[in-house]
């Protein structure tokens, strides 16, 4: 059984894998002992992993510790399965880089652009050699709606809406559909120039808002929500293995 810790802008997020497959998983605030022995039953873990993309995660790598017989703290120096043409490897979000990893598992063999709706928005490439190749960085869904309200007098917070219209009748609805809209058009936008130079393109969603998104952006695409995660699993149990633990 395996832990992974997935320490994201805004969350804490759990899983538990047997044996490959994710079978439990959790969202946290702050992560707090009690929560561990719980989703894992009041069991060990053979392996853990930790990871975060706010920096230094000591904190949570003490807390996981007790609770593994095995802890792998994720940084820029840990080896990983795939190859990375990134220039700057100790700014590569680690999230971006497990996303990548998973990607590059479930479809070996293909180029896989990775689409992750956050806190923010990223885009990468994984090339069909199992080669990172980068990507860009936006803005997310929410933080776009908590940026008009912050940075304006008077207008309101909104959140998503499954609207597809192009045009707001009311300042609600106008920001809704601003919001919306301009991530869809986005990301659509960056799909078919990357389809333009990549044949048979293969395009993932993930993240906790590609919910919104994956029924509006009009192209064939696969939503796993749960890349990251599967990525993290990966890491551990190549490091696992190259440490040539039972």
């Amino acid at each position: 059984m395996n832990l992974v810790v997935d320490i994201g802008n805004t969350l804490v997020k759990l899983a538990v894998f047997d044996d490959g497959r994710l079978v439990a998983q959790h969202c946290v605030e702050r992560l707090l002992p009690s929560m561990l022995d719980e989703l894992l039953g009041g069991r060990r873990a053979a392996k853990a992993v930790v990871a975060s993309t706010r920096g230094e995660a000591d904190d949570v790598v003490e807390t996981v510790r007790p609770f593994a017989d095995y802890l792998l703290e994720f940084t820029s120096q840990t080896p990983v399965p795939i190859d990375s043409a990134y220039r700057t490897p100790e700014t590569l979000g680690r999230d971006r880089l497990a996303a990548a990893v998973g990607a590059a598992a479930l479809y070996p063999g293909r180029d896989v652009l990775i689409v992750d709706f956050g806190t923010a928005v990223t885009i990468d490439l994984v090339t069909a050699d199992g080669t990172f190749r980068g990507g860009c960085i936006s803005p997310g869904m929410k933080t776009r709606f908590r940026a008009l309200h912050d940075y304006t007098a008077k207008l309101p917070l909104c959140g998503p809406t499954e609207d597809e219209q192009l045009q707001g009748l009311t300042t609600e609805e106008a920001i809704r559909l601003g919001v919306m809209n301009s991530l869809t058009f986005e990301i659509e936008g960056y799909i078919a120039r990357m389809r333009e130079k990549i044949d048979d393109l293969c395009v993932i969603f993930t993240g906790g808002d590609a919910k919104y998104f994956a029924k509006r952006i009009k192209n064939t695409i696969f939503a796993n929500c749960n890349l990251v995660f599967c990525g993290l699993d990966r890491i551990l149990e190549y490091n696992a293995i190259e440490e040539h633990l039972d």
